[in-house]
Order: C-alpha cells, then structure tokens, then sequence
C-alpha cells in the first residue's frame, strides 16, 4: 500500500474514531443529567459484608474515603452517581442454627453507623420519603436489605425486631434451605426440596412481610416459591439481585414466565452484574449487561439494577467497580426512546388518582426529571412503610 493510499484511509479511520467519541459523549451527558434528576436506586450491594470480613466491623480502622479493597469507596459512589443503595445486612448459611441473629444484627448495625460517620455523603433512609430527601441533599440514601431468612431463626418477632431497625427487604433464602422454605439450589439439583417450595411456617411470614409493609425478595428461591408467593403476595415482589434466566440458564436467574408474573403484580427485577449470571462464563463485557429481553418479555418498568458488587468475585468489562454504572445508563436501551415505548394516551386512563406526569398537552406541565423520578419510585412508594 502506497502513503497516497495509507493517507485517505488513516484520515477516515479517524474521522469514524472521533465521530463514535463524540456520540457516546453526549450519550453520556445524557446519562449524566437523567441520573442527576433522577436517583438510580440500586438493589443489592455487600460492602457490610467486607467490612466485616476485611475488618470485623470496626469502622475506625477504616477510611471509605481512601479504601482500595473494595467495589465500592465514597469516591467510586460519587462517581457512580448513586442516588439509593439497599446495602445487605448478610451472614452465610453456617450461622443458621447458631448465630445468624446477633450475626445479622451486628450487620445491621454497621450500617447504621457507616451512615453516622460519614453523614455527608450516606444518609439513612426506610421510605421513599427519605430516599427523595437524601437525593435533594445530595447524598446517597442508604437502605437495608437481610440477604437470607435464616437470619430470622424462624421467629416472626425476629423480623418484627428487624423491620424497626430499618430493615426493608428480606431474602427469603440464601444458599442453604430454611426450615421453611427452599432455596435456589434444590432447582439446580444440589440440594434436596425439604418444603416443596413454602411451608405453613413460610406461608405465615408472607402475609406478616405484607403487613408490615416489608419488601419480599425472591432472588435466591426455587421457581415453585417464586410462584407460590406470587399467589398469595398482597403487595409487589422484587428481585433483587438477579438476571434472565433465558440468556444465561442458572437457577439463581428468573424464568420468562416468572418475569410476566413480576409485571402483573407490579414488582421489579433488579438486575445483577455477576458474570456467572450475565453470560454463564468467567468473562463478560459490559455489552453482555441486557435489559432487552427483559423489556421484551414483560417491559421495561419491571427493570431496576441490582449489581451485586462486593459480593462476586467476576465482573464485566466496564463495570468494574461502582463508579462505572454511568456507563451502563449510557449504554442501556432504557436510556433511549423508541416507537414501541409511546405511552398510552391520558385521556384512556385519566382518573382522580393518576397524575398527568410527562403528557404536555394533559393540563399540566412538569419537568422530565419530576416523571422519571415518579417511574422509579413507584414500587418503593407503594410498599415501603412511611
């Protein structure tokens, strides 16, 4: 190839080099400004569990400011622009029968005071009031999920007790049956069904979840529980930290089926980044990170992000730590408009207890940010206690 020849295609290769930049840096001040009107609220992180494991939750021997070990720091936060953050209160499965209890409340308890030693960037939050207050403040609100019902050592009092400290999620199992219901393993064959699906016992905590206003999360269950508390759930489920269970046939990942039943009953599906679950491999990128089958098969209000971090060990390409998610908002098919995502028309569902958010000719005139912000509250506004 002559350097006539190399010229005109070195010049081209740039012009497509700075063309593709120039498009995913508006894409990203995009991403950049919905976030900033809108509190990505994610549904699963374990950094309580690293500072246990890391430094048996003694706080003063660590600065967040300056942590390297982790997925998540106070400057990857900030640079993730994370509006609410469910932290996991976790034990593992051999503190069942032992001290999963004190384990847990310990866990509880660290989050707690992460929030009161950095109040400036972490406020605590048990409502979707007070995620709306922590975002105006700028800070990320800092709700409680309990990774796992053995946690609970089967007592009701136990979740009762949990719920006034600020816990608002409860995973039903986590890798280890209860002695009232099953966990995701029994799907995959590794362990043994003791309950098929939920117990009497089981069936009690449901109704008793529902009635203290206490979110049920169904990521680490068999699809026999999913269905049954689906069944008899008076208030929307979520998922947590899971994926589709078609592009990656694991049992910790939901079934198509499952996901129209998550949309019928208003629920969400948190989507997790661990590459096991993303691609069925050790490797994944941050392409590999979909929500379009999910969006397919049941639409795209179902979608919430549950990324998992300091709790796998695999990450995709991209996503690294907390601080990339802006990338995936850049990236995410949700994050564009397409015919099939034109609303139905107001006057088709115009009542005295819907609001006209986002339809410029219904009346009244709001901002973008003030009807995104009603999209991702939604679920939280129904069934978080106030």
């Amino acid at each position: 190839m002559t350097p006539e020849m190399i010229a005109p295609l070195f010049l081209a290769l740039l012009a497509s080099f700075c063309s593709t930049t120039s498009a995913q840096d508006a894409n990203m001040d995009r991403a950049l400004k919905l976030m900033a009107e809108t509190p990505l609220i994610d549904g699963h992180n374990d950094l309580p569990w690293q500072l246990r494991k890391q430094f048996n939750n003694e706080l003063n021997k660590v600065d967040l400011n300056t942590l390297e070990t982790t997925h998540t720091n106070i400057p990857k936060v900030k640079k993730g622009r994370l509006g609410a953050q469910f932290w996991s209160a976790y034990v593992p499965c051999d503190t069942q029968y032992k001290d999963a209890v004190r384990q847990t409340l310990e866990q509880i308890d660290v989050v707690h005071r992460m929030c009161q030693k950095y109040p400036e960037v972490f406020m605590f939050a048990s409502s979707s009031d007070d995620i709306l207050k922590a975002f105006s403040m700028n800070k990320t609100a800092s709700l409680i999920g309990v990774e796992g019902g053995h946690s609970l050592d089967s007592s009701l009092g136990t979740l009762r007790t949990m719920y006034q400290l600020g816990v608002r999620y409860l995973t039903l199992t986590h890798s280890c049956n209860t002695p009232w219901a099953d966990n995701w393993r029994v799907d995959q064959g590794s362990d043994p069904s003791e309950h098929d699906g939920l117990s009497p016992f089981g069936k009690q905590l449901i109704v008793e979840m529902n009635r203290l206003g206490m979110l049920i999360d169904l990521a680490h269950v068999t699809v026999r529980v999913m269905n049954q508390v689906l069944d008899m759930s008076e208030a929307p489920v979520i998922f947590s930290h899971s994926s589709a269970y078609s592009l990656c046939k694991h049992s910790r990942n939901v079934p198509d089926e499952v996901l129209l039943r998550v949309k019928e009953k208003k629920g969400i599906v948190m989507v997790n980044f661990y590459n096991d679950y993303v691609t069925c491999r050790q490797t994944a990128t941050l392409s590999d990170i979909t929500f379009d089958h999910i969006k397919k098969v049941a639409g795209a209000e179902i979608l919430g992000f549950g990324g998992d971090y300091d709790g796998v060990t695999r990450l995709p390409e991209g996503l690294e730590d907390v601080s990339k998610v802006p990338k995936l908002v850049r990236d995410s098919k949700v994050n564009s408009t397409k015919p099939d995502d034109v609303p139905i028309p107001y006057d088709d569902v115009q009542n005295p207890c819907r609001t006209s958010y986002g339809y410029p000719n219904a009346g009244t005139s709001h901002s973008f940010g003030a009807a995104a912000l009603l999209l991702s509250l939604a679920v939280l506004t129904e069934i978080l206690a106030l």
